[in-house]
């Protein structure tokens, strides 16, 4: 989908449905069925059987954010499956193992593992394989995790992962020990080069700190979707009720990544359809607030009660940063003026959302 909006909209119910599907990751292209796995669970598409001699193309790798590098790589071994007349399994772990080894900081995941797996599931292989990340699956080597992990499901024929991928403890996996590995078990490994984004490489890390910048128009070209965070509406302080836009204060999965401080033209979900909002990232300065700081949406078009129910909010565009104001009534001034931006530019909402 391009991602390359023209404004001023505003955008035609079916664009903004479009945006919303895609960001949310869209429907599984097959049915899948869970199976128990040692060490993890298996998602297997109907009709398929994993067995220690069930041959397969794999492709092994966490998939934060399912990136168009990620899309790339998992569309490449679905069709070397296709080549070679055997099965497509993607493999990846839960939690990320950056979190558990301590090098990843906390508010940093693109996706939730439920979300990578339907990310994945949307890709269509035949097969997706999540491991339980633990340390003592850190510790396993890269041939003990072939042989005693993952060649109790499955015969990888042929890998493919990043060109920087390491596997087992201490990382010692690299593609070199990886190939060297599979010259006696009768697998090809290939080493792939992260897909470029004209000059800028598309990685995970180059998504989180656009999101910091609040680049949120930026990520999305390199996701090939909008960047969406999940949380639960609670009751915030009130005081957009009282200034005349009631808002929806949403506390976000404290693991999410999210957008810098600022307001954003937003799309939030609610009972199946898109609704237009001006969405305010961290504490407004003009009140003193002791509190956690919540997401704030001004939801355009909706009339309803939203306590307690779980909200997901899609960044489309950045508005401007946050700033104090030096009186309520200025502070109503630019507000007001963030929500007709947004009707103006995305329209008043209701759009439905096949996702």
């Amino acid at each position: 989908m391009s991602l390359r909006l023209a404004w001023p909209g505003p955008l035609p119910a079916e664009d903004v449905a479009r945006l919303a599907s895609a960001a949310l990751l869209g429907r599984p292209a097959r049915r899948y069925e869970a199976k128990g796995l040692g060490g993890g669970r298996a998602l297997v598409a109907e009709g398929v059987d994993l067995g220690p001699d069930v041959a397969a193309c794999c492709v092994i790798g966490v998939f934060d954010g399912f990136h168009r590098g990620h899309q790339a790589l998992v569309a490449t071994t679905i069709a070397d499956a296709r080549a070679r007349g055997c099965l497509s399994a993607v493999v990846t772990f839960d939690p990320d193992p950056a979190s558990v080894l301590g090098h990843k900081a906390i508010s940093t995941e693109l996706l939730s593992a439920r979300d990578r797996v339907r990310a994945l599931a949307a890709a269509a292989p035949d097969a997706i394989l999540v491991l339980d990340f633990t340390e003592e699956l850190s510790a396993t080597s890269y041939r003990a995790f072939f042989s005693d992990v993952l060649g109790e499901a499955l015969r990888p024929v042929s890998l493919h992962v990043g060109s920087d991928f390491r596997l087992g403890a201490q990382g010692a996996g690299d593609v070199s020990a990886l190939r060297e590995l599979g010259r006696f078990c009768g697998m090809d490994v290939f080493g792939h080069d992260l897909v470029a984004e004209g000059d800028v490489k598309v990685s995970s890390t180059r998504v989180r700190n656009l999101l910091h910048e609040g680049r949120v128009e930026r990520a999305a070209q390199l996701l090939g979707r909008c960047h969406f965070v999940r949380g639960v509406v609670t009751h915030g302080r009130g005081e957009g009720s009282s200034l005349g836009f009631p808002t929806a204060n949403v506390r976000v999965r404290p693991e999410a990544c999210m957008p810098a401080e600022g307001v954003y033209a937003c799309l939030y979900i609610e009972g199946g359809r898109a609704w237009p909002a001006a969405v305010n990232v961290g504490s407004p300065p003009t009140f003193a607030d002791p509190d956690p700081s919540f997401l704030e949406a001004n939801l355009i078009g909706f009339d309803g009660d939203l306590y307690g129910s779980e909200a997901t909010v899609i960044f489309v565009r950045w508005l401007r940063a946050s700033r104090p104001f030096d009186s309520t009534e200025e502070l109503e001034r630019v507000v007001l003026g963030d929500i007709d931006w947004v009707r103006t530019n995305i329209g008043v909402g209701g759009a439905e959302v096949s996702a």
